[in-house]
């Protein structure tokens, strides 16, 4: 029997995303496992005009962070049954990169993420974190697609 002992769970309060929340606390409960939820903030940068570049918008960022943060720690102080320890981080940068980063550092046996099933020039235009995180992870990924057959019942 695999010895998981920490899930890393990436959240962006979607719907899909809440979804793979769910299966890990099933995860959690069956392998007396800890939940480790990341939110990620992506940099905000706007270009100005052509003669100064991009400008960086550190306070609405600051900002996202901090709400971030919030609804996490709402996420596992009403969701997360007792029991199950559970905390967050939140971090700032490209997803995939900083998802697996807390993969390493936490060294989590799991990954639990939710694709949202972009297709076509969506995908194209935007990629796919879950595939990227799939690819590079340091441990396996369980990830969920909706609205496919389940084996976690609401």
């Amino acid at each position: 029997m695999p010895q998981i002992t920490r899930i890393i769970v990436p959240i962006d309060f979607s719907e899909y995303s809440k979804k793979a929340f769910r299966y890990a606390i099933d995860f959690a409960q069956t392998f007396h496992a800890e939940l480790v939820l990341v939110y990620v903030v992506e940099p905000i940068v706007y270009p100005a005009d052509f003669s100064f570049g991009q400008v960086a918008l550190p306070s609405m960022e600051h900002e996202l962070f901090e709400r971030g943060q919030e609804q996490l720690d709402t996420l596992i102080e009403k969701d997360v049954p007792q029991g199950i320890a559970a905390r967050s981080v939140v971090r700032s940068g490209k997803p995939f990169v900083e998802i697996i980063d807390v993969a390493k550092e936490e060294h989590a046996e799991l990954i639990i993420i939710a694709t949202h099933g972009h297709s076509g020039i969506e995908h194209v235009l935007f990629g796919s974190t879950a595939e990227k995180v799939v690819r590079k992870a340091p441990c396996p990924v369980l990830s969920i697609r909706s609205p496919e057959r389940e084996f976690v019942m609401p």
